[in-house]
């Protein structure tokens, strides 16, 4: 049976500076992007990284989907 090649565990301190690149406007998207497809990131960052974007995506769509109704709702009830 062949070896398993184990990745390294993230430290506290580098989740801590994953978490306040998270917090920055803009990089937290573009650097989500970075660590879920590429090819040298640490496997657990990769995907925590693709999990957020998943949940970005979720959350966009509901919002869409809740804006449509809304402005469908204000639009028909300015019409009678």
């Amino acid at each position: 049976m062949p070896e398993q090649q184990h990745a390294p565990v993230l430290s506290v301190k580098d989740w801590m500076i994953t978490i306040l690149l998270m917090a920055i406007p803009i990089v937290n998207i573009v650097l989500l992007f970075v660590w879920a497809f590429s090819k040298n990131e640490n496997p657990s960052k990769s995907n925590y990284a693709k999990a957020s974007l998943i949940w970005a995506a979720i959350g966009l769509v509901l919002y869409l989907i809740f804006v449509v109704i809304l402005f469908g709702t204000v639009m028909s009830s300015l019409n009678t």
